[in-house]
């Protein structure tokens, strides 16, 4: 008896588990915490802290060559799911804001300084190019993006890298209000836009046309990305194909939602997170995020004066990809400073921007890489 007892003791996971793997099932609880009980992106973050809490525990054997997960992960290692992911949020954003404002590619653009900024970073620190140029893309706060360029230029630092760029896009709601406070004036947050102008469908209907073709003939390597980001958004604004518009707007971004996430969180095991290159990575990415919040803020600013008060610098922050996210941070922020404040919409352009951007950034590095 006490023999089975012991047999059965030893096949458990409570025989096993290390104290790193504790840590990490602990911090799993934490974004479990934030998702559920404070409401952060409990889309993105539920799926990854589960995942998190799945691979940490042992002897479940989920990522092993024959596990579930490691099936499900390999369309995020060989960079099919941020495609796909670019399709749903295409056919689920109104590029409107972007073409009524055009001034806020600059501000989408000004955002992208982050990725830069953090690229020398790495490098400073011995990251060769390639895989510089993965850890700076997390500045773009844009998870799709970061998956697809580590798919291509380093492949072993894909799971510390998709877990770090999921992670800050999730907490856009914590990570941001305190760079756009500590950048910005109280009377610079109350300003109040004036109402954008209306797009026509024809130009909602040609700007994804243009923009893949121009695109993609200056930087063929941003096909991907781009093509299924504008075919997204035209079969929307076609207004033709209700039903795959639905599909992608809906089921297709839940289910890729879920396995993207869960498969991200699943490559967040003890013995790869807590370790000095993943948590200088970790940090590299906060520092790439934040930067790029603080330069799309400060372009703002800019803007704020050159319009002579007119334009809220805080849609600056919208310019990172965290799309819509990074908008309702300005939203609410807005809304907080004067009640009658309505920036969602003026904050969309530079969102939309930063999704394009960061394609476009990651485009320029796989060129170069």
């Amino acid at each position: 008896m006490l023999e089975m007892l012991q047999s059965f003791w030893n096949s458990t996971g409570f025989s096993v588990i290390t104290y790193k793997e504790f840590i990490m099932i602990l911090v799993s609880f934490i974004f479990l915490y934030l998702a559920i009980k404070k409401g952060y992106e409990p889309y993105l973050l539920i799926p990854i802290s589960f995942g998190m809490l799945l691979v940490n525990l042992p002897k479940a054997d989920l990522m092993k060559d024959t596990g579930l997960l490691h099936y499900l992960y390999m369309g995020t290692k060989l960079g099919i799911y941020p495609p796909l992911i670019f399709l749903c949020v295409g056919a689920s954003t109104d590029f409107g804001p972007l073409i009524a404002n055009p001034k806020s590619i600059l501000l989408g653009a000004a955002a992208q300084f982050g990725i830069f900024f953090s690229f020398v970073g790495a490098i400073l620190l011995g990251f060769t190019g390639a895989e510089a140029a993965s850890i700076g893309i997390i500045g773009g706060a844009d998870g799709p993006t970061a998956i697809y360029l580590t798919s291509q230029l380093a492949k072993d630092l894909l799971g510390p890298i998709a877990l770090a760029a999921y992670s800050y896009m999730a907490l856009v709601p914590i990570i941001q209000p305190p760079i756009i406070k500590f950048l910005t004036t109280e009377e610079e947050r109350k300003v109040k836009m004036e109402q954008l102008r209306p797009v026509s469908k024809k130009e909602k209907i040609l700007f994804p046309i243009i923009v893949a073709v121009f695109t993609i003939l200056l930087l063929p390597s941003s096909a991907p990305l781009i093509g299924m980001l504008m075919f997204g958004n035209l079969i929307r604004e076609s207004g033709v194909v209700p039903k795959l518009v639905e599909t992608a707007q809906n089921s297709m971004m839940y289910i890729i939602t879920i396995i993207l996430g869960l498969t991200v969180g699943a490559k967040a095991d003890a013995n790869t997170v807590i370790s000095f290159q993943t948590l200088g990575i970790i940090t590299l990415g906060l520092i790439a995020f934040s930067v790029g919040t603080a330069s799309g803020v400060i372009f703002g600013k800019i803007m704020y004066r050159l319009s002579k008060g007119k334009i809220n610098p805080m849609i600056g922050a919208a310019g990172v990809s965290a799309v819509p996210m990074a908008a309702r941070v300005v939203q609410k922020m807005g809304v907080e400073e004067n009640p009658s404040n309505f920036l969602l919409m003026h904050a969309m352009g530079p969102n939309v921007a930063g999704v394009i951007g960061s394609a476009v950034a990651a485009g320029i590095l796989l060129n170069i890489f």
